[in-house]
Protein backbone atom coordinates (compact mmCIF):
# COMPACT_ATOMS: atom_id res chain seq x y z
CA UNK A 1 0.00 0.00 0.00
CA UNK A 2 1.63 3.44 -1.19
CA UNK A 3 1.51 5.94 1.86
CA UNK A 4 -0.48 9.14 0.46
CA UNK A 5 2.29 11.93 0.06
CA UNK A 6 2.40 14.62 2.86
CA UNK A 7 0.01 17.25 0.52
CA UNK A 8 -2.61 14.68 0.06
CA UNK A 9 -3.38 14.24 3.60
CA UNK A 10 -6.17 16.49 5.76
CA UNK A 11 -4.79 20.36 6.40
CA UNK A 12 -5.07 19.85 9.73
CA UNK A 13 -3.01 17.38 11.44
CA UNK A 14 -5.90 16.44 13.89
CA UNK A 15 -6.59 12.70 13.26
CA UNK A 16 -9.50 11.11 15.32
CA UNK A 17 -7.79 9.00 18.26
CA UNK A 18 -11.06 7.18 18.49
CA UNK A 19 -10.31 5.72 14.78
CA UNK A 20 -6.52 5.76 14.59
CA UNK A 21 -5.74 5.35 18.63
CA UNK A 22 -3.12 8.53 18.08
CA UNK A 23 -2.97 11.09 20.42
CA UNK A 24 -1.47 13.99 19.02
CA UNK A 25 -0.51 15.90 22.57
CA UNK A 26 1.84 12.49 23.33
CA UNK A 27 2.60 11.09 19.99
CA UNK A 28 1.19 7.61 21.23
CA UNK A 29 -0.75 5.09 19.80
CA UNK A 30 -3.12 3.10 22.08
CA UNK A 31 -4.67 0.36 21.27
CA UNK A 32 -8.50 0.38 19.80
CA UNK A 33 -9.01 -3.02 21.47
CA UNK A 34 -9.66 -3.35 25.34
CA UNK A 35 -9.22 -6.63 27.66
CA UNK A 36 -12.28 -7.02 29.37
CA UNK A 37 -12.25 -7.59 33.24
CA UNK A 38 -12.09 -11.48 33.09
CA UNK A 39 -9.58 -11.55 30.64
CA UNK A 40 -6.87 -9.13 33.04
CA UNK A 41 -4.11 -10.60 34.45
CA UNK A 42 -4.50 -11.79 37.99
CA UNK A 43 -2.69 -9.76 40.89
CA UNK A 44 -1.91 -12.30 43.03
CA UNK A 45 1.80 -12.34 43.69
CA UNK A 46 3.01 -15.61 43.54
CA UNK A 47 1.22 -16.63 40.34
CA UNK A 48 3.38 -17.91 37.62
CA UNK A 49 3.36 -19.46 34.07
CA UNK A 50 3.03 -23.20 35.56
CA UNK A 51 0.57 -22.46 38.22
CA UNK A 52 -1.31 -20.36 35.35
CA UNK A 53 -1.34 -23.15 32.85
CA UNK A 54 -2.08 -25.92 34.92
CA UNK A 55 -5.12 -23.65 36.61
CA UNK A 56 -6.64 -23.94 32.82
CA UNK A 57 -6.43 -27.26 31.90
CA UNK A 58 -9.90 -28.99 31.95
CA UNK A 59 -11.78 -30.10 34.73
CA UNK A 60 -10.84 -33.72 35.76
CA UNK A 61 -13.41 -35.28 33.90
CA UNK A 62 -13.05 -33.85 31.18
CA UNK A 63 -9.22 -34.07 31.16
CA UNK A 64 -9.14 -37.62 30.97
CA UNK A 65 -10.59 -37.70 27.39
CA UNK A 66 -9.14 -34.80 25.81
CA UNK A 67 -6.34 -34.71 23.76
CA UNK A 68 -3.92 -32.67 24.29
CA UNK A 69 -1.29 -33.44 22.24
CA UNK A 70 -0.96 -36.18 18.78
CA UNK A 71 2.63 -36.89 17.24
CA UNK A 72 1.60 -36.45 14.10
CA UNK A 73 4.01 -39.42 12.16
CA UNK A 74 2.90 -41.97 14.39
CA UNK A 75 -0.77 -40.71 16.13
CA UNK A 76 -0.04 -41.46 19.52
CA UNK A 77 -1.92 -39.32 21.61
CA UNK A 78 -1.37 -37.93 25.38
CA UNK A 79 -4.65 -36.96 26.82
CA UNK A 80 -4.85 -33.66 29.18
CA UNK A 81 -4.75 -35.99 32.34
CA UNK A 82 -1.49 -37.63 31.33
CA UNK A 83 0.51 -34.61 30.56
CA UNK A 84 -0.56 -33.11 33.81
CA UNK A 85 0.72 -36.28 35.29
CA UNK A 86 3.94 -36.39 33.54
CA UNK A 87 4.37 -32.57 34.33
CA UNK A 88 3.92 -33.11 38.16
CA UNK A 89 6.59 -36.35 38.18
CA UNK A 90 9.41 -34.96 35.87
CA UNK A 91 9.16 -31.47 38.19
CA UNK A 92 9.34 -33.71 41.52
CA UNK A 93 12.21 -35.65 39.70
CA UNK A 94 13.96 -32.72 38.54
CA UNK A 95 13.60 -31.64 42.20
CA UNK A 96 14.13 -34.56 44.13
CA UNK A 97 16.11 -36.33 42.12
CA UNK A 98 18.74 -33.74 40.04
CA UNK A 99 18.57 -31.08 42.82
CA UNK A 100 17.19 -28.38 40.57
CA UNK A 101 15.94 -25.14 42.47
CA UNK A 102 14.34 -22.22 42.04
CA UNK A 103 16.27 -19.55 39.39
CA UNK A 104 18.31 -22.82 38.15
CA UNK A 105 18.88 -22.24 34.55
CA UNK A 106 17.77 -25.63 32.27
CA UNK A 107 19.08 -25.64 28.63
CA UNK A 108 16.98 -27.14 26.44
CA UNK A 109 18.38 -28.96 22.96
CA UNK A 110 16.14 -30.98 21.27
CA UNK A 111 13.65 -30.98 18.16
CA UNK A 112 9.98 -30.82 18.57
CA UNK A 113 8.56 -33.92 20.42
CA UNK A 114 5.59 -34.82 22.80
CA UNK A 115 8.05 -34.31 26.09
CA UNK A 116 9.00 -30.76 24.61
CA UNK A 117 5.89 -29.01 26.65
CA UNK A 118 6.33 -31.23 29.45
CA UNK A 119 10.46 -30.44 30.15
CA UNK A 120 9.40 -26.57 29.56
CA UNK A 121 6.48 -26.39 31.99
CA UNK A 122 8.14 -29.64 34.49
CA UNK A 123 11.13 -26.60 34.75
CA UNK A 124 9.12 -23.75 35.26
CA UNK A 125 6.51 -25.60 37.94
CA UNK A 126 9.85 -25.95 40.24
CA UNK A 127 10.99 -22.54 39.83
CA UNK A 128 13.68 -23.06 37.30
CA UNK A 129 14.24 -21.21 34.30
CA UNK A 130 14.35 -22.23 30.81
CA UNK A 131 16.12 -21.66 27.92
CA UNK A 132 16.28 -23.38 24.65
CA UNK A 133 18.39 -23.44 21.54
CA UNK A 134 18.13 -24.75 17.92
CA UNK A 135 19.44 -28.15 17.61
CA UNK A 136 21.60 -27.44 14.26
CA UNK A 137 23.39 -25.10 16.40
CA UNK A 138 27.39 -25.72 16.56
CA UNK A 139 29.17 -26.93 19.24
CA UNK A 140 30.50 -23.76 19.86
CA UNK A 141 27.40 -22.04 19.46
CA UNK A 142 25.96 -24.11 22.38
CA UNK A 143 28.75 -23.89 24.28
CA UNK A 144 28.63 -20.09 24.30
CA UNK A 145 24.73 -20.44 25.35
CA UNK A 146 25.33 -22.71 28.04
CA UNK A 147 27.61 -20.47 29.64
CA UNK A 148 26.31 -16.79 28.64
CA UNK A 149 22.71 -18.05 30.48
CA UNK A 150 24.81 -19.87 33.88
CA UNK A 151 22.91 -23.13 32.70
CA UNK A 152 23.34 -25.76 35.36
CA UNK A 153 21.51 -28.62 34.04
CA UNK A 154 21.04 -29.62 29.82
CA UNK A 155 18.35 -31.53 29.04
CA UNK A 156 19.15 -32.52 25.08
CA UNK A 157 17.89 -35.57 22.41
CA UNK A 158 20.36 -38.26 22.35
CA UNK A 159 21.64 -36.83 19.00
CA UNK A 160 22.96 -34.22 19.90
CA UNK A 161 24.64 -35.06 23.32
CA UNK A 162 27.70 -34.77 21.68
CA UNK A 163 27.85 -31.25 21.31
CA UNK A 164 27.28 -30.62 25.31
CA UNK A 165 30.25 -32.64 26.55
CA UNK A 166 32.33 -29.52 26.56
CA UNK A 167 30.09 -27.38 28.45
CA UNK A 168 31.00 -29.63 31.61
CA UNK A 169 27.36 -28.74 32.80
CA UNK A 170 25.26 -32.74 33.78
CA UNK A 171 23.24 -33.96 30.80
CA UNK A 172 19.78 -35.25 31.47
CA UNK A 173 18.57 -37.14 27.77
CA UNK A 174 15.05 -36.69 26.73
CA UNK A 175 14.42 -40.70 26.01
CA UNK A 176 16.98 -44.03 27.30
CA UNK A 177 18.17 -45.29 24.31
CA UNK A 178 20.43 -47.61 24.55
CA UNK A 179 22.76 -44.86 26.85
CA UNK A 180 23.42 -45.41 30.53
CA UNK A 181 23.12 -41.65 30.81
CA UNK A 182 19.58 -40.50 32.75
CA UNK A 183 16.94 -39.46 30.29
CA UNK A 184 13.17 -37.55 31.02
CA UNK A 185 11.23 -40.34 30.54
CA UNK A 186 12.93 -42.61 33.79
CA UNK A 187 12.05 -39.33 35.75
CA UNK A 188 8.46 -39.48 34.45
CA UNK A 189 7.88 -42.95 35.61
CA UNK A 190 10.05 -43.43 38.88
CA UNK A 191 8.73 -40.30 40.44
CA UNK A 192 4.79 -40.10 40.22
CA UNK A 193 4.66 -40.45 44.04
CA UNK A 194 6.99 -37.86 44.93
CA UNK A 195 5.43 -34.77 45.77
CA UNK A 196 6.71 -31.15 44.81
CA UNK A 197 7.35 -28.65 47.48
CA UNK A 198 5.79 -25.42 47.22
CA UNK A 199 8.21 -23.12 45.62
CA UNK A 200 6.54 -18.95 45.66
CA UNK A 201 7.25 -17.74 41.98
CA UNK A 202 6.10 -14.72 41.68
CA UNK A 203 5.23 -12.56 38.47
CA UNK A 204 8.33 -10.62 38.67
CA UNK A 205 10.69 -13.37 38.54
CA UNK A 206 12.21 -14.88 35.48
CA UNK A 207 11.04 -17.79 33.46
CA UNK A 208 13.16 -18.17 30.47
CA UNK A 209 15.92 -16.39 28.65
CA UNK A 210 15.68 -16.44 24.90
CA UNK A 211 18.28 -15.87 22.55
CA UNK A 212 17.98 -13.19 19.52
CA UNK A 213 20.18 -10.92 17.68
CA UNK A 214 17.73 -7.82 18.93
CA UNK A 215 18.39 -4.81 16.97
CA UNK A 216 21.57 -5.27 15.88
CA UNK A 217 24.73 -7.65 16.90
CA UNK A 218 25.36 -10.52 17.64
CA UNK A 219 23.05 -13.20 19.76
CA UNK A 220 21.66 -11.98 23.50
CA UNK A 221 19.54 -13.36 26.09
CA UNK A 222 16.13 -11.71 26.39
CA UNK A 223 14.70 -12.18 29.60
CA UNK A 224 11.54 -12.95 30.23
CA UNK A 225 9.28 -13.16 33.23
CA UNK A 226 6.23 -14.90 34.29
CA UNK A 227 4.53 -11.99 33.50
CA UNK A 228 5.55 -11.52 30.25
CA UNK A 229 4.49 -14.92 29.68
CA UNK A 230 1.39 -14.94 31.73
CA UNK A 231 0.69 -11.04 29.77
CA UNK A 232 0.55 -12.58 26.54
CA UNK A 233 -1.43 -16.07 27.43
CA UNK A 234 -4.05 -13.80 28.51
CA UNK A 235 -4.16 -11.96 25.25
CA UNK A 236 -4.10 -15.37 23.24
CA UNK A 237 -7.29 -16.25 24.97
CA UNK A 238 -8.69 -13.19 24.12
CA UNK A 239 -7.92 -13.56 20.31
CA UNK A 240 -9.72 -16.77 20.49
CA UNK A 241 -12.95 -14.78 22.14
CA UNK A 242 -13.01 -12.29 19.37
CA UNK A 243 -12.32 -15.08 16.54
CA UNK A 244 -14.89 -17.28 17.67
CA UNK A 245 -11.91 -19.62 17.37
CA UNK A 246 -12.59 -22.65 19.41
CA UNK A 247 -12.26 -26.26 19.67
CA UNK A 248 -9.52 -25.60 17.33
CA UNK A 249 -7.03 -28.93 16.56
CA UNK A 250 -3.68 -26.85 15.83
CA UNK A 251 -0.74 -28.19 13.72
CA UNK A 252 2.21 -27.46 15.04
CA UNK A 253 5.66 -27.72 13.06
CA UNK A 254 7.31 -24.64 14.04
CA UNK A 255 10.36 -25.00 16.04
CA UNK A 256 9.50 -25.03 19.96
CA UNK A 257 12.91 -23.40 20.60
CA UNK A 258 11.54 -20.73 19.03
CA UNK A 259 9.44 -17.54 20.77
CA UNK A 260 6.61 -18.14 18.42
CA UNK A 261 6.45 -21.84 19.02
CA UNK A 262 7.34 -22.12 22.60
CA UNK A 263 4.57 -19.56 23.57
CA UNK A 264 1.66 -21.37 21.25
CA UNK A 265 2.94 -24.44 21.61
CA UNK A 266 4.90 -25.22 23.75
CA UNK A 267 3.18 -23.26 26.41
CA UNK A 268 -0.11 -20.97 25.98
CA UNK A 269 -2.41 -23.62 24.25
CA UNK A 270 -2.91 -25.69 26.97
CA UNK A 271 -3.85 -23.24 29.31
CA UNK A 272 -7.33 -23.06 26.08
CA UNK A 273 -7.36 -26.65 26.07
CA UNK A 274 -6.69 -26.81 22.41
CA UNK A 275 -6.01 -30.04 20.72
CA UNK A 276 -2.16 -30.18 19.10
CA UNK A 277 -1.05 -31.96 16.51
CA UNK A 278 2.72 -32.12 16.67
CA UNK A 279 5.57 -32.66 13.72
CA UNK A 280 9.70 -33.26 14.16
CA UNK A 281 9.98 -30.18 12.03
CA UNK A 282 8.34 -28.95 8.87
CA UNK A 283 7.96 -30.78 5.47
CA UNK A 284 5.91 -29.38 3.12
CA UNK A 285 4.44 -33.19 2.34
CA UNK A 286 4.08 -33.78 6.03
CA UNK A 287 2.25 -30.90 7.02
CA UNK A 288 -0.14 -31.83 3.95
CA UNK A 289 -0.75 -35.08 5.36
CA UNK A 290 -1.05 -33.83 9.07
CA UNK A 291 -3.87 -31.28 7.80
CA UNK A 292 -5.64 -34.22 6.68
CA UNK A 293 -5.01 -36.74 8.48
CA UNK A 294 -6.21 -35.23 11.83
CA UNK A 295 -8.47 -32.78 10.18
CA UNK A 296 -6.57 -29.81 11.58
CA UNK A 297 -8.47 -25.95 11.22
CA UNK A 298 -5.41 -23.92 12.48
CA UNK A 299 -2.18 -23.57 11.93
CA UNK A 300 0.35 -20.61 13.02
CA UNK A 301 2.49 -20.52 10.16
CA UNK A 302 5.84 -18.51 8.64
CA UNK A 303 5.73 -16.87 4.79
CA UNK A 304 8.02 -19.56 3.07
CA UNK A 305 5.13 -22.38 4.01
CA UNK A 306 2.59 -19.91 2.95
CA UNK A 307 4.33 -19.36 0.09
CA UNK A 308 4.48 -23.01 -0.62
CA UNK A 309 0.77 -23.22 -0.62
CA UNK A 310 0.37 -20.35 -2.94
CA UNK A 311 2.54 -21.70 -5.61
CA UNK A 312 1.87 -25.89 -4.66
CA UNK A 313 -1.61 -25.43 -3.86
CA UNK A 314 -3.36 -28.83 -1.63
CA UNK A 315 -1.16 -31.52 -3.47
CA UNK A 316 -3.72 -33.66 -3.64
CA UNK A 317 -4.61 -33.51 -0.08
CA UNK A 318 -7.99 -32.73 1.66
CA UNK A 319 -7.75 -29.85 3.38
CA UNK A 320 -11.41 -28.57 3.47
CA UNK A 321 -11.15 -29.04 7.64
CA UNK A 322 -8.44 -26.30 7.51
CA UNK A 323 -10.31 -22.80 8.68
CA UNK A 324 -7.36 -20.56 10.22
CA UNK A 325 -3.90 -19.89 9.54
CA UNK A 326 -1.81 -16.98 10.89
CA UNK A 327 1.55 -15.90 9.77
CA UNK A 328 4.63 -14.66 11.98
CA UNK A 329 8.55 -14.20 11.93
CA UNK A 330 8.46 -11.83 8.84
CA UNK A 331 6.18 -9.80 6.75
CA UNK A 332 4.19 -11.09 3.94
CA UNK A 333 3.76 -9.44 0.46
CA UNK A 334 0.35 -8.48 -0.84
CA UNK A 335 1.10 -10.66 -3.96
CA UNK A 336 1.13 -13.57 -1.68
CA UNK A 337 -2.02 -12.52 0.53
CA UNK A 338 -3.76 -12.12 -2.73
CA UNK A 339 -2.41 -15.72 -3.93
CA UNK A 340 -3.28 -17.45 -0.47
CA UNK A 341 -7.13 -15.70 -0.17
CA UNK A 342 -7.43 -16.97 -4.37
CA UNK A 343 -6.41 -20.78 -4.17
CA UNK A 344 -7.20 -21.32 -0.58
CA UNK A 345 -10.95 -18.69 -0.38
CA UNK A 346 -12.44 -20.25 2.82
CA UNK A 347 -9.20 -19.80 5.09
CA UNK A 348 -8.79 -17.08 7.10
CA UNK A 349 -5.80 -15.51 7.26
CA UNK A 350 -4.07 -13.74 9.76
CA UNK A 351 -0.76 -12.10 9.55
CA UNK A 352 0.74 -10.40 12.82
CA UNK A 353 3.75 -9.10 14.51
CA UNK A 354 5.61 -9.38 17.21
CA UNK A 355 9.41 -10.13 18.34
CA UNK A 356 11.14 -12.07 21.42
CA UNK A 357 11.61 -8.90 22.83
CA UNK A 358 7.89 -8.36 23.29
CA UNK A 359 7.39 -12.38 24.08
CA UNK A 360 6.03 -12.88 20.39
CA UNK A 361 2.94 -10.57 20.91
CA UNK A 362 2.11 -7.12 19.31
CA UNK A 363 -0.55 -6.86 16.88
CA UNK A 364 -3.72 -8.74 15.71
CA UNK A 365 -6.93 -8.91 13.13
CA UNK A 366 -9.86 -9.55 15.20
CA UNK A 367 -11.55 -10.41 11.99
CA UNK A 368 -11.07 -11.89 8.48
CA UNK A 369 -12.76 -8.85 6.84
CA UNK A 370 -10.12 -6.51 8.69
CA UNK A 371 -7.15 -8.49 7.28
CA UNK A 372 -8.80 -8.70 4.25
CA UNK A 373 -9.79 -5.13 3.20
CA UNK A 374 -5.92 -3.94 4.18
CA UNK A 375 -3.99 -6.91 3.03
CA UNK A 376 -0.31 -4.97 3.32
CA UNK A 377 -1.36 -4.17 6.93
CA UNK A 378 0.53 -5.98 10.03
CA UNK A 379 -2.60 -5.52 11.94
CA UNK A 380 -3.72 -3.49 15.15
CA UNK A 381 -1.96 -3.36 18.31
CA UNK A 382 -3.29 -5.96 20.61
CA UNK A 383 -4.68 -4.95 23.77
CA UNK A 384 -2.09 -3.24 26.49
CA UNK A 385 -0.11 -1.77 24.14
CA UNK A 386 1.06 1.43 22.80
CA UNK A 387 3.51 2.56 20.21
CA UNK A 388 5.04 5.11 18.98
CA UNK A 389 6.62 6.37 15.38
CA UNK A 390 10.02 7.57 15.89
CA UNK A 391 11.47 9.71 13.64
CA UNK A 392 14.87 8.63 12.81
CA UNK A 393 16.52 11.67 12.09
CA UNK A 394 15.17 14.14 15.16
CA UNK A 395 13.55 11.88 17.66
CA UNK A 396 9.92 13.01 16.98
CA UNK A 397 7.08 10.70 17.67
CA UNK A 398 5.25 11.30 14.42
CA UNK A 399 1.11 10.91 12.91
CA UNK A 400 -0.63 8.73 10.80
CA UNK A 401 1.13 7.89 7.62
CA UNK A 402 4.67 8.97 8.72
CA UNK A 403 7.66 6.83 8.57
CA UNK A 404 9.77 6.02 11.56
CA UNK A 405 11.11 3.09 14.01
CA UNK A 406 8.60 1.56 15.77
CA UNK A 407 8.29 1.75 19.78
CA UNK A 408 6.46 -0.43 21.74
CA UNK A 409 5.07 -0.36 25.11
CA UNK A 410 2.93 -3.47 27.05
CA UNK A 411 3.18 -5.90 29.72
CA UNK A 412 4.92 -8.16 27.23
CA UNK A 413 8.09 -6.55 27.45
CA UNK A 414 11.05 -8.04 27.97
CA UNK A 415 12.93 -7.25 31.32
CA UNK A 416 16.60 -7.02 29.39
CA UNK A 417 18.79 -8.44 27.64
CA UNK A 418 20.69 -10.86 29.88
CA UNK A 419 24.06 -9.38 31.54
CA UNK A 420 24.29 -6.88 28.96
CA UNK A 421 23.29 -3.41 30.31
CA UNK A 422 24.67 -1.24 27.25
CA UNK A 423 22.48 -3.51 24.71
CA UNK A 424 19.39 -2.97 26.84
CA UNK A 425 19.82 0.49 27.65
CA UNK A 426 20.21 0.72 23.70
CA UNK A 427 16.90 -1.62 23.17
CA UNK A 428 14.40 0.07 25.83
CA UNK A 429 14.57 3.54 27.43
CA UNK A 430 13.75 4.99 30.53
CA UNK A 431 10.28 4.63 30.21
CA UNK A 432 10.02 1.25 29.32
CA UNK A 433 9.63 1.90 25.39
CA UNK A 434 11.23 -1.22 23.57
CA UNK A 435 12.42 0.28 20.29
CA UNK A 436 12.42 -2.68 17.29
CA UNK A 437 14.24 -1.44 14.84
CA UNK A 438 11.83 -1.72 12.58
CA UNK A 439 10.66 1.00 10.20
CA UNK A 440 6.79 1.07 9.66
CA UNK A 441 3.60 3.46 9.37
CA UNK A 442 0.04 3.76 10.71
CA UNK A 443 -3.00 4.65 8.87
CA UNK A 444 -5.79 6.86 10.22
CA UNK A 445 -7.73 3.87 11.18
CA UNK A 446 -4.63 2.44 13.73
CA UNK A 447 -3.68 -0.44 11.26
CA UNK A 448 0.36 -0.97 11.13
CA UNK A 449 1.99 -1.14 7.94
CA UNK A 450 6.14 -2.79 8.61
CA UNK A 451 7.70 -1.00 5.41
CA UNK A 452 11.24 -2.56 6.40
CA UNK A 453 14.00 -3.23 8.74
CA UNK A 454 16.06 -0.39 10.21
CA UNK A 455 18.05 -3.12 12.07
CA UNK A 456 20.64 -4.97 10.59
CA UNK A 457 19.23 -8.70 10.92
CA UNK A 458 18.55 -10.87 7.87
CA UNK A 459 15.71 -12.90 8.35
CA UNK A 460 16.05 -16.40 6.52
CA UNK A 461 13.17 -18.96 6.69
CA UNK A 462 11.91 -16.83 9.96
CA UNK A 463 15.18 -17.64 11.35
CA UNK A 464 16.85 -14.42 12.64
CA UNK A 465 20.80 -14.03 11.28
CA UNK A 466 23.25 -11.74 12.72
CA UNK A 467 25.21 -9.75 9.86
CA UNK A 468 28.05 -9.22 12.64
CA UNK A 469 28.30 -12.72 13.77
CA UNK A 470 29.01 -14.16 10.20
CA UNK A 471 31.57 -11.05 9.41
CA UNK A 472 33.62 -12.04 12.59
CA UNK A 473 33.61 -15.74 11.03
CA UNK A 474 34.60 -14.27 7.55
CA UNK A 475 37.52 -11.92 8.91
CA UNK A 476 38.80 -15.14 10.74
CA UNK A 477 40.29 -16.43 7.68
CA UNK A 478 43.79 -15.40 6.37
CA UNK A 479 42.85 -14.46 2.83
CA UNK A 480 39.80 -12.29 3.82
CA UNK A 481 40.76 -8.72 4.54
CA UNK A 482 37.51 -7.42 5.49
CA UNK A 483 33.71 -8.45 4.57
CA UNK A 484 30.09 -7.40 5.34
CA UNK A 485 26.93 -8.98 5.63
CA UNK A 486 23.44 -7.82 3.91
CA UNK A 487 20.51 -9.27 2.90
CA UNK A 488 19.46 -10.51 -0.94
CA UNK A 489 16.20 -10.86 -1.18
CA UNK A 490 14.90 -14.81 -1.93
CA UNK A 491 11.52 -15.59 -3.32
CA UNK A 492 11.67 -19.18 -1.07
CA UNK A 493 13.51 -18.16 2.34
CA UNK A 494 12.41 -13.83 2.34
CA UNK A 495 16.43 -13.55 2.25
CA UNK A 496 19.94 -15.00 2.24
CA UNK A 497 23.21 -13.76 3.37
CA UNK A 498 25.14 -12.22 1.03
CA UNK A 499 28.92 -11.75 1.57
CA UNK A 500 30.65 -8.72 0.37
CA UNK A 501 34.37 -9.77 0.96
CA UNK A 502 37.52 -8.14 0.69
CA UNK A 503 40.28 -10.46 -0.81
CA UNK A 504 44.19 -10.18 0.66
CA UNK A 505 46.15 -9.39 -1.93
CA UNK A 506 47.30 -12.58 -4.53
CA UNK A 507 44.54 -14.68 -2.84
CA UNK A 508 43.04 -17.18 -5.15
CA UNK A 509 40.15 -17.61 -2.85
CA UNK A 510 36.55 -18.82 -4.48
CA UNK A 511 33.06 -18.35 -3.81
CA UNK A 512 32.59 -21.75 -2.93
CA UNK A 513 36.07 -22.06 -0.48
CA UNK A 514 34.15 -19.30 1.56
CA UNK A 515 30.83 -20.48 1.75
CA UNK A 516 32.35 -24.05 3.00
CA UNK A 517 34.40 -21.91 5.33
CA UNK A 518 31.33 -20.14 7.21
CA UNK A 519 29.24 -23.56 6.90
CA UNK A 520 31.73 -25.48 9.10
CA UNK A 521 31.10 -22.60 11.35
CA UNK A 522 27.56 -21.51 11.62
CA UNK A 523 24.25 -23.10 12.05
CA UNK A 524 22.82 -23.99 8.56
CA UNK A 525 20.15 -21.38 8.26
CA UNK A 526 23.09 -18.78 8.88
CA UNK A 527 25.30 -20.52 5.99
CA UNK A 528 26.15 -17.46 3.55
CA UNK A 529 24.82 -18.21 0.11
CA UNK A 530 26.25 -15.69 -1.93
CA UNK A 531 29.58 -14.24 -2.61
CA UNK A 532 30.59 -11.09 -4.34
CA UNK A 533 34.24 -9.72 -3.97
CA UNK A 534 34.94 -6.22 -3.69
CA UNK A 535 38.42 -3.80 -3.48
CA UNK A 536 36.96 -1.92 -0.25
CA UNK A 537 34.09 -2.26 2.38
CA UNK A 538 32.34 1.17 2.29
CA UNK A 539 32.25 2.45 6.04
CA UNK A 540 32.04 5.67 8.16
CA UNK A 541 34.19 7.99 9.45
CA UNK A 542 33.48 5.92 12.68
CA UNK A 543 34.14 2.71 10.86
CA UNK A 544 31.01 1.69 10.52
CA UNK A 545 29.93 -0.55 7.45
CA UNK A 546 27.85 1.05 5.08
CA UNK A 547 25.27 -1.65 4.47
CA UNK A 548 22.26 0.31 2.90
CA UNK A 549 25.34 1.46 0.03
CA UNK A 550 26.10 -2.17 -0.15
CA UNK A 551 22.43 -3.19 -0.70
CA UNK A 552 21.79 -0.32 -3.20
CA UNK A 553 25.38 -1.77 -4.92
CA UNK A 554 23.43 -5.01 -5.22
CA UNK A 555 19.98 -4.33 -6.29
CA UNK A 556 21.29 -2.25 -8.97
CA UNK A 557 23.38 -5.04 -10.47
CA UNK A 558 20.43 -7.83 -9.82
CA UNK A 559 18.66 -8.34 -13.42
CA UNK A 560 15.23 -7.25 -13.59
CA UNK A 561 11.83 -9.45 -13.15
CA UNK A 562 10.08 -7.70 -15.67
Amino acid sequence: MAIPKQESLPNSPIFDKNRSGFNPQTGIYHSLHHLPKHHIIPSHPNLNTATYVLSQFPPPEQAETKVALIYSATYYRLTYSQLYKSITSLAAGLYHGLGVRKGDVVFILSPNSLLYPTICLAVLTIGAVITTANPLHTEGEINKQVHDSGAKLAISCPEQIHKLYSTGVPILLTSKEDSNQLSVEELIQNCQALEIPEVKSIQSDIAAILYSSGTTGTSKGVVLTHSNFISVFRLLKWSVDVSKAYDDVLLCFIPLFHIYGLVFFGLGLFSLGNTIVLMERYDFKGMLEAIQNHKVSNIPAVPPVILGLVKHGGGGYDLSSLRRVGSGAAPLSKEVVDGFRKKFPWVELRPGYGLTESCGAATFFASDAEAKARPASSARLLPGFSAKVVDIETGLALPPYREGELWLKSPTVMKEYLGNEEATAATIDSDRWLKTGDLCYFDDEGYIYIVDRIKELIKHNGYQVAPAELEAILTGHPDILDAAVIPLEDEEAGQIPLAYVVRAAGAKLTEDQIIQFVANQAAPYKKIRRVSFISAIPRSAAGKILRRQLIVQCKQQQPSKL
